[in-house]
């Protein structure tokens, strides 16, 4: 299988949109409440301190992100952003070309870029140099851009190096026991931010995070260490175990069919004819046999004695009636229903009686005495009983009593209104502040229910998954992470056993804004 044709697999077995773990997915921005505070950092560095600003980080660290954040939420009116993404070593000169042709500036040396710096900041400009995968930058590079960082007195950009930890150890030799850089290490996931991070993949992919179970979220942040580019490699890795193990069950179950489906319909229709006339054969031998062996069952205990012609008549005619209509079906037993045991059809030859009854139709009530032994002597024919006679017209039926009038009931008092989506409330909160995700349901009716059950500060919201609506239930509303978490713990059990957990309003915002 060519790695297209996998890809194509792995999106349609899943149904997704597009990878959902890829290394670039445009439009994916992910920002947890942790990485707020170093972009906030930067910001107030580079407007109060001259030095040169390091983000470090392994790779998959997220360190690509937190350089488009801050380009993004920079001023664009007085600041000017160069960034420089290196696609192998790049040394000095290469990179006061790059510099120069995003500063329009005629000459690509030192001093010619330090005058164009100087010039937009008379008029107003600042200028942020950011360098991405910074650890490919030559040693005269990075000392390029320390100087470049200290600047004139006149003027200066602010310069951001992105890069591995490594970078710090080159530095600390450059600067030579000067303070001139200031170093920022980015730290790894929590375990609910890994959640949230998975949560909003799948999202935009057209997925959710019921994909995956609590010990496989689990098992990715354990593996991965938390850092976003290693939890994309162990999600998609879980992703693609699961399907190759569900398709590993489907050959399995091929493999004990190996003939085509045609055949086995063929087959099944030959076995079902067979059973079905093997069962229309036994049932007319029993029916032949029936007789007879109704005749042994009656004489259990007695010697044989031959019946007389009238005894064999009568009996001929109770099993002719017996397999008539009044004949009581074989119906299969359910429940705690227990099988109803019946005489055998020859006690209705064993007496004059009896026999009558079978004639009729009727059937003696089950649990009488059992019939006295038949006699060994030989019994005349007992002579044909006379007519009977006529019956009498039945009186007619008495008046039926007066029929009394039952009061209707009361109709039942109307149900009280349940909670409607709060969406408008959830768009007033503040995206910093946080909540505790409960559940989400398909049904609104449910998430209503939970809200009215336990009160006010449960809302609920929709959201679109996998082109239906999804009605998520929340709890409270706090104004940072630790104190939602700790809010977690005072749930109640039933809700605690739904694994809840903590995320933002921003993320919330983000999702109700789509689902219209």
């Amino acid at each position: 299988m060519t790695s297209l044709s996998a890809d194509d697999a792995f999106l349609n077995h899943y149904g997704f949109s597009h990878d959902p773990f890829a290394a670039r997915v445009p439009g994916f921005k992910f920002f947890p409440a942790q990485r707020k505070p170093v972009l906030g950092q930067l910001h107030h560095l580079a407007r109060y301190s001259q030095l040169l600003l390091v983000v470090t980080g392994p790779e998959g660290s997220g360190k690509t992100l937190l350089r488009q954040a801050l380009v993004a939420s920079s001023n664009k009116q007085s600041v000017q952003s160069v960034v420089i993404t290196p696609q192998a070593t790049i040394d000095a000169s290469a990179l006061l070309v790059q510099i120069a042709q995003a500063l329009n500036s005629q000459d690509a040396d030192f001093d010619a870029v330090m005058a164009q710096i100087t010039q937009l900041a008379l008029t107003g400009q600042e200028v942020y140099l950011l360098v991405d995968d910074a650890e490919r930058l030559t040693g005269a590079a990075v000392e390029t851009l320390l100087r470049l960082a200290a600047g004139r007195h006149e003027a200066r950009p602010h310069v951001f190096l992105f890069g591995e930890p490594s970078l710090v150890g080159r530095l600390d030799a450059l600067s030579e026991g000067e303070e001139r850089y200031h170093a920022i290490a980015l730290q790894p996931y929590e375990e609910d931010e890994t959640r949230e991070y998975l949560a909003l993949r799948l999202d935009g992919a057209g997925g959710g995070i019921e994909c995956f179970s609590e010990e496989q979220i689990l098992h990715i942040h354990e593996q991965s260490g938390g850092w976003p580019g290693a939890i994309n490699e162990a999600a998609r890795d879980e992703l693609l175990a699961a399907m190759q193990s569900a398709r590993g069950r489907g050959k399995t179950r091929g493999m004990a069919l190996p003939l085509p489906k045609k055949h086995l319909l063929a087959a099944l229709g030959v076995a079902c004819v067979v059973g079905l006339a093997f069962v229309l054969l036994r049932g007319g031998e029993d029916q032949r046999s029936a007789p007879a062996e109704a005749t042994r069952l009656a004489l259990q205990g007695s010697e044989p004695v031959a019946p007389s012609g009238d005894a064999v008549e009568r009996e001929r005619e109770a099993a002719i009636e017996f397999d008539g209509a009044e004949r009581p079906l074989s119906l299969p037993l359910a429940g705690d229903a227990q099988p109803v045991i019946r005489e055998p059809l020859a006690a209705a030859a064993g007496g004059e009686e009896e026999g009558d009854e079978a004639l009729s139709g009727t059937r003696a009530p089950t649990g009488t005495a059992p019939a006295a032994p038949v006699s060994t002597e030989r019994v005349d024919p007992a002579p044909k009983p006379a007519p009977a006679p006529p019956v009498a017209p039945a009186p007619a039926p008495a008046p039926a009593e007066p029929v009394r009038q039952i009061a209707a009931k009361p109709a039942p008092a109307p149900a009280p209104r349940t909670p409607s989506v709060a969406g408008g409330w959830y768009a007033s909160q503040p995206g910093t502040n946080y909540l505790v995700q409960v559940l989400g349901t398909r049904a609104e009716k449910n998430a209503q229910a939970l809200v009215q059950q336990h009160g006010g500060s449960y809302r609920y919201f929709v959201k679109q998954h996998q082109g239906k609506p999804l009605y998520v239930v929340t709890y409270g509303n706090f104004a940072n992470r630790a104190a939602a978490v700790a809010a977690v713990k005072s749930l109640p059990a039933a809700l605690q056993a739904g694994k809840p957990w903590v995320r933002s309003f921003a993320s919330v915002q983000q999702e109700i804004s789509q689902a219209r």
